[in-house]
């Protein structure tokens, strides 16, 4: 579970595992999240783990999937210094790394 407080209105918010980092925004183990108590004059909004919200939407891997066959079908310009070098079968590509099979 992710607790958010909100300052400025007193609020505090308990519910399912944020997926990116907030400056105010805590993860919490569920039995933490469950006894949470906050100051008198806080106020609590607990936000019920619902499974089907949980992972990324069809729409969200559909999109990972384009980005990465984009990135894959580019050209890559041969930046060899030396055009008599033998090419090597594995190749570079920014972070990733293809290598030929065996």
């Amino acid at each position: 579970m992710t607790l958010t407080y909100v300052y400025s209105e007193s609020i505090a918010v308990v519910g399912p595992l944020a997926t990116y980092s907030e400056p105010h925004a805590y993860d919490l183990c569920e039995i933490h999240g469950a006894k949470l108590t906050v100051p008198n004059g806080w106020q609590v909004i607990r936000r019920e783990i619902n499974s089907g919200e949980s992972g990324p939407s069809d729409e969200d891997l559909m999109a990972i999937a384009e980005a990465v066959r984009e990135v894959a079908t580019r050209e890559i310009p041969n930046s060899n210094p030396n055009p008599n070098a033998v090419q090597s079968a594995i190749g570079r590509r920014g972070h990733l790394r293809s290598v030929p099979n065996a």
